[in-house]
């Protein structure tokens, strides 16, 4: 009989990435083999076991490190449009892969398989960028105060930089990080998640041939697996920068930590994200919008939309389109493109989805769009949902946490100062936008008076950020960012020079010190 795997080309698509070893657990730039425990990936989308790795012990971490450190000696002095060279030829390879690796994100995470395209496709859009960025990492001149002193910054590489990412995007985060990370001089850890570890063999079997044509030193990219390996990043001092993706929780403790020892952190946390609906709003965009936000990748994107908060006029009218709209979703294996909502990433995940609407029930919630777990043929591994919509207040406890499921809380509003105040007023602060046709309005969210997020967009939704932005948020949310504008600037260390070409030493604000 033919498999779900068989069917859809997974098989193939694995080969394709070079996986093909049972226990292809670590790699520091070569095929090297972990000794730790089993980590097994089965995917959401039909219950299978993908494959078992091994994750990296205390002494395969402490191998990748050492071969970090000697590698950053000699990355860092290669200059950097050359850098940039060498992740140009990283984009081109990923765009030879997009296909099987598009595959392998869907069927391993659970998302649309066109979402697994579109993730590979940021990858290779951030290799674009990188390249661009290798010849423009700028610095400022400064004039002296000083006769005959020249004043300047520049900018240099920070060294090993630590990833750890999340399983909903399971490669682009990475490439974010890693790419810039590249070109600005530094080397790069990555230990991915235990939910989606093939996604990252995948990847540094990609970038692997890229290196070793150009002689790149081994450990460069180091890839470790293992939850374990996480806290050991987070503690060593040997990584002066970690970048975390994940829940605000988990989130907490990589801060604080790392803080303690004085490393730097880029925090990619939780996301509770609205979208304003005006009463100048048009209806057919803000449908569009909200829906794909809602659902898009089964709710499991830090930017999805968990809020509608619609004017009282427009409140109806806008939920009867919703209804109609939720009746039509296809929900079912993602990499059949008819389907527009696929699994959760665990049974885990689908508790959570249950308990929320429960909570949401207690505290007063009606239930508009009904959920529940998809039964019968075709959702085997138990982890498909039915998209949610429920008529809540925005001070509920559950509302004011973010569920990672499709759970759409809608609430009325009367005038935009409340819809603005109730968008502000939960913990994290990621993504918000509203859907108007009125300038005064656009202007008053995009303003100091107007949404507290890290990204604020007028007529789109919350979801689908661009790589040529700063992509974070604020509070709870944990204030990095990374990916387009100037996020580079996190990769590197500042350092201001100044320069005496007389032949007398002045002090600075006018001192004497006579001898």
């Amino acid at each position: 009989m033919a498999t779900l795997t068989d069917q859809f080309g997974i098989q193939e698509a694995l080969s394709k990435l070079g996986i093909k070893e049972i226990n292809n657990g670590t790699s520091t730039g070569s095929n090297s083999f972990a000794n730790g425990e089993i980590i097994e990936s089965y995917s959401p989308v039909d219950g299978t076991l993908i494959a078992k790795v091994k994750s990296s012990t205390k002494e395969d971490y402490e191998a990748a490190m050492v071969k970090a450190q000697e590698a950053f000696k000699t990355w860092r002095l290669i200059p950097a449009p050359k850098r940039g060279e060498i992740v140009r030829q990283m984009g081109e390879e990923l765009r030879k892969y997009k296909e099987p690796l598009g595959q392998l994100v869907s069927y391993e995470m659970g998302k649309s398989l066109q979402e697994g395209l579109g993730e590979v496709q940021e990858m290779i859009d951030i290799c674009d960028f990188a390249v661009g960025l290798s010849r423009q990492l700028y610095g400022l001149t400064m004039h002296s105060e000083r006769p005959m002193h020249r004043m300047y910054e520049q900018y240099h590489p920070v060294g090993i930089v630590g990833i750890i990412s999340a399983f909903n995007f399971p490669v682009a985060v990475w490439s974010w990080n890693s790419m810039l990370a590249w070109v600005c001089g530094d080397v790069c850890v990555w230990k991915p998640s235990e939910k989606t570890p093939l996604c990252g063999i995948a990847c540094q079997n990609i970038i692997q041939k890229v290196l070793e044509r150009n002689n790149v030193p081994e450990g460069v990219s180091c890839l470790i697996n293992g939850r374990e390996n996480g806290d050991r990043m987070n503690t060593d001092k040997r990584l002066p920068l970690v970048s975390f993706t994940g829940s605000t929780r988990v989130g907490r403790h990589v801060s604080k930590t790392v803080a303690e020892r004085f490393g730097n952190t880029i925090l990619e946390l939780g996301g509770n994200n609205a979208i304003i609906v005006s009463e100048h709003a048009d209806l057919s965009m803000v449908l569009v919008g909200a829906v794909f936000g809602a659902v898009g990748t089964a709710g499991q994107r830090c930017t999805t939309t968990r809020r509608l908060i619609i004017h009282e006029s427009m409140y109806d009218k806008t939920i009867d389109v919703l209804k109609n709209a939720y009746g039509q979703l296809k929900i079912g294996n993602p990499l059949d493109s008819n389907n527009h909502v696929g699994p959760l990433i665990d049974k885990d995940s689908v508790k959570n989805y249950l308990e929320a609407i429960e909570k949401a029930k207690a505290e007063g919630g009606k239930v508009i769009v009904e959920g529940g777990v998809m039964q019968g043929e075709g959702y085997e591994s138990g982890c498909y949902v039915k998209p949610c919509i429920i008529e809540a207040k925005n001070s509920f406890e559950i509302v004011q946490h973010e569920t990672f499921a499709p759970i759409l809380y809608v609430m009325k509003y009367t005038n935009l100062e409340e819809a603005i105040a109730m968008q502000n007023d939960v913990p994290q602060g990621l993504s918000s936008s509203i859907f108007t046709q009125n300038m005064r309005e656009m202007e008053l969210f995009l303003s100091q008076a107007g949404s507290d997020c890290g990204i604020a967009n007028v007529n789109i939704g919350t979801s689908g950020a661009e790589i040529g932005g700063a992509f974070g948020g604020e509070k709870e949310t944990g204030g990095g960012r990374e990916s387009g504008s100037d996020a580079w600037k996190a990769y590197m260390r500042r350092q201001t020079n100044t320069i005496n070409y007389g032949s007398e030493l002045p002090l600075a604000q006018g001192i004497r010190f006579d001898l």
